[in-house]
């Protein structure tokens, strides 16, 4: 059975730091570009950031402007996980965060998912 599974979750202070982790089971994750998603409360999905796979030219990275400079994508392909490092967290941060991949090696504009994990909530209050 394919699965994505995100962990790392949780409630922190505003200007705080969070890594989450998505891993996958029935398959390889390093093979295909995969997306974060966060949707907060009253508000529509929106794509984070996107990886593309191990197997593309570029190996390139993609964030929306809401997060630049502030949030990191990345692999460790030896535990076939993908991280969302999450710096200088903001109030309007906080959401259901999701993994997902669109089964492509790179990363689609706008991002998509066609297999989703269930989601970890991150709530950045004081």
């Amino acid at each position: 059975q394919v699965q994505l599974v995100e962990s790392g979750g949780g409630l922190v202070q505003p200007g705080g730091s969070l890594r989450l982790s998505c891993a996958s089971s029935g398959f390889s994750l390093n093979y295909y570009a995969i997306s974060w998603f966060r949707q907060a409360p009253g508000k529509e999905r929106e794509g984070v950031s996107c990886i593309e796979s191990i197997k593309s030219s570029d190996g390139d990275t993609v964030y929306s402007s809401d997060v630049k400079g502030r949030f990191t994508i990345s692999r460790d392909n030896a535990k076939n996980t993908v991280y969302l490092q999450m710096d200088s967290l903001e109030p309007e941060d906080t959401a259901v965060y999701y993994c997902a991949t669109a089964w492509t090696l790179i990363c689609n504009t706008p991002l998509r998912g066609v297999v989703w994990g269930v989601g970890t909530q991150v709530t950045v209050s004081s």
